[in-house]
């Protein structure tokens, strides 16, 4: 073992993935350490370079107090940090942390892709002493059986006698200005006693919350992957009672407000469960347990119900349409907001399109507004051209509205239901005499 890489102040650390979760970690580094984040994205990087997050994870003063404009500035100043696309930039340090995205495919199955890639490059400057950390969610025994092999393969070192890996969850919530990255505790594990001694310290010199050093790798990898499986079934149970007390007649959010008084009710609400976290991570768990012969009842339900709600929000605005004796085919209705959760830019997995392309099934023009996400990033991954920021539609031309995400600037704009069109406010978040129906 290379003991002067397990002492902090030798510590030189890389960030592979820039997105919501790497650049909040690699800032926060930054602010100690000398810390250069790789992205295979030179788009990305410029805008880094530039002083400037689109994903507003982090201020753009913040970002700017820590970077440094080359990379000779890194080993010089002994903190700061500089964001590159060129792997060789990389070589020098002596821990890698991956924070790149985990997705699933078509077929709900776990997409290790990203994680391997990142593993080769790792591999590819790989030396004596280094640390390697994950962040991404995976299913237990991903790191050991399944990164592991590749950093082996492609740097021809030994594992634990040559080099060491460690896993440490990302506990980001996108958005979320208060529970910011150093005020959320951290989970860490690493593949030996030292190794998990260097990486809890590591992330207790910068996580004023404090960390929890967790028995194995392997414990840490199923503490993450069931944090989102837990929330994601009890938004399912929300969702179902939900769609139960719509046929009863009975509102729902003044229900959970009544059950809320009791102390131990937890206060969770109906709503779409999309985003690359609650709606992806349960999907992993799912997969290990069936390859070890187990198949998941309560966490494939859970999916099951809260992808079905978009497609839930679609027929209830259309039946209160009928009920008002509204053209359904060939109508106008407006979807306000598209990101997968409130006041973030974030589109990936929103589940908000399901409710569009149910409605489209009914040959209804819908047009989409949302402030907070890129029209550019929506017409790529989606192929939907949304109404322009700087143009508020005129609510007046729409047979229904229906607010899909609970951003800050809908909850003041004057909308009201009339004999003439419907509002379905997805989130609660609307006065109740204004709308027809809320989830």
């Amino acid at each position: 073992m290379n003991t002067p890489a397990f002492s902090l102040g030798n510590t030189k650390i890389a960030v592979l993935g820039l997105g919501y979760v790497g650049l909040p970690l690699a800032v926060e580094f930054a602010k100690k350490y000398p810390t250069i984040g790789y992205d295979i994205s030179s788009s990305r990087v410029q805008q880094l370079l530039e002083g400037v997050d689109n994903t507003l994870e982090v201020e753009n003063e913040l970002l700017q107090s820590v970077l440094l404009s080359s990379l000779e500035q890194v080993n010089g100043q002994g903190k700061g940090f500089y964001p590159t696309e060129r792997q060789k930039d990389i070589a020098d340090c002596n821990v890698y942390i991956v924070t790149v995205p985990t997705p699933t495919d078509k077929h709900n199955r776990p997409v290790l892709t990203p994680m391997l890639k990142a593993s080769k490059s790792i591999a590819k400057v790989l030396k004596k002493g280094d640390v390697v950390i994950y962040e991404s969610t995976v299913y237990p025994g991903v790191t050991e059986d399944e990164c592991v092999p590749v950093l082996e393969k492609g740097s021809g070192l030994n594992f634990n006698q040559d080099f060491f890996v460690g896993y440490s969850p990302e506990r980001i919530n996108p958005g979320d200005k208060e529970h910011t990255i150093s005020k959320i505790l951290k989970v860490t594990s690493g593949s030996t006693p030292e190794v998990a001694d260097f990486v809890d310290r590591l992330y207790q010199s910068v996580i004023t919350a404090g960390t929890y050093k967790a028995s194995s790798i392997k414990v840490a990898e199923a503490a993450k992957v069931i944090e989102n499986s837990q929330r994601d079934i009890n938004i399912a149970f929300v969702n179902e009672l939900s769609k139960i007390f719509n046929l009863l007649e009975i509102d729902t959010q003044e229900v959970l407000e009544a059950a809320g008084t009791k102390w131990n009710f937890l206060p969770f609400r109906p709503g779409l469960v999309g985003g690359h976290c609650i709606g992806v991570d349960p999907f992993y768990l799912a997969q290990k347990a069936q390859e070890v012969g187990y198949h998941p009842e309560i966490i494939l339900a859970g999916r099951r119900l809260n992808d079905s709600m978009g497609k839930h929000v679609a027929t209830e605005v259309i039946k209160h349409m009928m009920r008002k004796d509204l053209k359904v085919m060939e109508s106008k209705v407006l979807i306000l907001g598209f990101t997968f959760k409130e006041d973030c830019p974030d589109v990936r997995n929103t589940r908000v399109i399901d409710i569009y392309q149910e409605l489209k099934n009914f040959d209804i023009e819908v047009d989409v507004y949302d402030p907070c996400a890129s029209p550019e990033e929506i017409a790529k991954e989606y192929k939907i051209q949304v109404i322009d920021h700087d143009k508020l539609p005129e609510f007046e031309q729409y047979s229904a509205i229906i607010l899909a995400v609970a951003h800050k600037a809908f909850k003041t704009l004057a909308i009201a239901k009339s004999d003439k069109q419907v509002v379905y406010d997805v989130k609660g978040v609307l006065d109740k005499d204004k709308v027809d129906a809320r989830l």
